[in-house]
């Protein structure tokens, strides 16, 4: 690639599941050019994203120095949010519309960067690569002449679906609870049911509908997408992502660190959330699952921003102990309670997590685990999961098949995308309103970890999806295809940058 010395400027939405994969793109972009990259964003992300490229070993940039972070002024109480709330950690869900809404207070201090830069570069950046959820940024560039990228951090087909649903609202014409979604194919339909309580009242007059739409719809005005996806295993997807935003669309993912993803480099892994106290420590956590045999091992984890309810805790945990099966399950207050709060032992049955640990059958981990050594890990058989794109790159790229319990965002469409076109899913339930009970968790358990019938056949579909992610990657004698697309969207934009000069 060329050498030439370009400005590129990054700005990720206010949650920490997409600033990391904006770091990690701006890593790809340094591997392969020599560009300047700025990320902006608020004080406090900012201050985290810097922690994270200072400690986080496993996805440090090859040139620091060639990356600035740069905060631009954000006062949460001065959109009603809790004092020095900057993103959507443990936010509950009333304030995710006002956060939503509130990053439209950064629009004229990004224009006032974009036109520092320029004045100190002497010339403007290459292109703003902006959250798909920051479309205002794609009328920044526009009002300083320069291009915008819509950056995905979810895949293909959970993006597609989740953006044509809010900017059409199909699902008012659907007919037995079946609708098409604009960009599908009419073979693809989609059910009502699989929607989440907030997006079956969206009508177009709601505030979901009303901040989504307007922060959505700038982004098919860019020049482009980026999608952290593999087009290998998203075929449907971004065929849909195409047809729906009449872009080009480039798959650069997935955004991984690359020990995860070249053979005999996991024991690199050295996991470091900034900001995160490991409830279990990596050593403890190898060494327990060392001890358990091949793809008998069950994760549980819901993410950062989710968590289920009293009873749904309680019927996971007895459905858990009956299915006899080993698992290592991170734990949060149930809703109602303060995520970042104690967990009380109360939201258990009685004496629970002391019979599991005694019998070496589970691990309760009461804070943050280290989730890419689990996954890494031969133990590991399974991963029950709410779907998050982050978390679902993580488990395929292991060949880990998937119990998925969608919570929020396009994590639905993930998981009707993974049990469908894919094979490696089977959904316990979806929503923190469902009703479970144990035998529902036994029986789903039973047959995933089972090591015949649709076990057998989930892990070697995951697996073959997992050599296909690596593949994406390789640069070996052969170039993967997440490489190729990285190269011909910098080839773009310069040749894009050069033609309309």
């Amino acid at each position: 690639m060329s050498d030439t010395q370009e400005h590129i400027v990054m700005l990720p939405f206010l949650a920490l599941g997409h600033m990391i994969p904006f770091l990690a793109l701006a890593n790809k972009i340094q591997e392969r050019t020599s560009y300047k990259i700025t990320i902006v964003s608020t004080p406090l992300n900012i201050k985290y994203l810097s922690s994270n490229i200072a400690k986080d070993s496993s996805n440090q940039v090859q040139n620091p120095n060639n990356i600035s972070l740069v905060s631009l002024p954000y006062n949460s109480s001065d959109h009603g949010l809790p004092p020095n709330t900057e993103n959507t950690e443990a936010l509950p869900l009333k304030d995710m519309v006002t956060i939503f809404n509130s990053t439209l207070s950064l629009k004229d201090p990004l224009t006032k960067l974009i036109l520092e830069i320029v004045k100190k570069d002497g010339k403007p950046p290459l292109c703003i690569i902006s959250d798909t959820f920051m479309g205002f940024a794609s009328e920044v560039a526009k009002s300083c002449g320069i291009f915008n990228v819509s950056f995905t951090t979810a895949g293909a087909y959970g993006t597609a679906a989740y953006v044509s649903l809010w900017l059409n609202l199909p699902h008012l014409l659907a007919i037995d609870g079946i609708f098409k979604m604009p960009g599908f194919n009419d073979s693809c339909t989609f059910s009502v049911s699989q929607l989440h309580p907030f997006m079956k009242l969206a009508n177009g007059n709601d505030s979901w509908s009303k901040v989504l739409k307007s922060m959505l719809s700038p982004s098919l005005d860019s020049l482009g997408w980026l999608c952290n996806s593999v087009e290998e295993f998203e075929v449907i997807g971004i065929k849909a992502i195409k047809n729906f935003t009449k872009l080009p669309v480039w798959c650069i993912g997935p955004l991984l660190p690359q020990c995860m993803l070249k053979k005999g480099e996991k024991g690199q892994i050295l996991e470091s959330r900034i900001g995160k106290d490991h409830g279990l420590s990596p050593e403890k956590c190898i060494e327990w699952l060392d001890k358990h045999p091949q793809s008998s091992v069950l994760y549980i984890s819901f993410g950062s921003q989710n968590t289920i309810s009293t009873s749904q805790m309680m019927a996971l945990a007895l459905g858990l102990e009956d299915s006899e099966k080993p698992f290592i399950w991170v734990v949060r207050p149930p809703i109602g309670f303060d995520l970042k709060g104690e967990f009380k032992s109360e939201w258990l049955p009685q004496g629970f997590q002391e019979r599991v640990e005694k019998s070496n059958k589970g691990l309760i981990v009461k804070s943050w685990a280290p989730q890419l050594q689990i996954l890494c890990h031969g133990s590991t058989g399974a991963f029950l999961t709410h779907c998050g794109w982050n978390s679902v790159l993580e488990s395929l790229s292991q060949g880990v098949p998937i119990i998925s319990w969608p919570l929020a965002g396009e994590q639905a469409f993930n998981s009707k995308m993974l049990m469908e076109e894919m094979g490696v899913c089977i959904e316990l339930t979806k929503g923190v309103q469902s009703v479970i009970e144990k035998e529902d968790v036994k029986k789903v358990i039973d047959i995933v970890l089972s090591t015949s019938g649709k076990g057998k056949e989930m892990k070697e579909k995951a697996n073959k999806i997992g050599i296909s992610i690596r593949e994406a990657v390789k640069e070996e004698k052969f170039k993967g295809s997440s490489v190729k697309a990285m190269d011909d969207f910098i080839s773009t934009l310069l040749c894009t940058r050069n033609l309309s000069s």
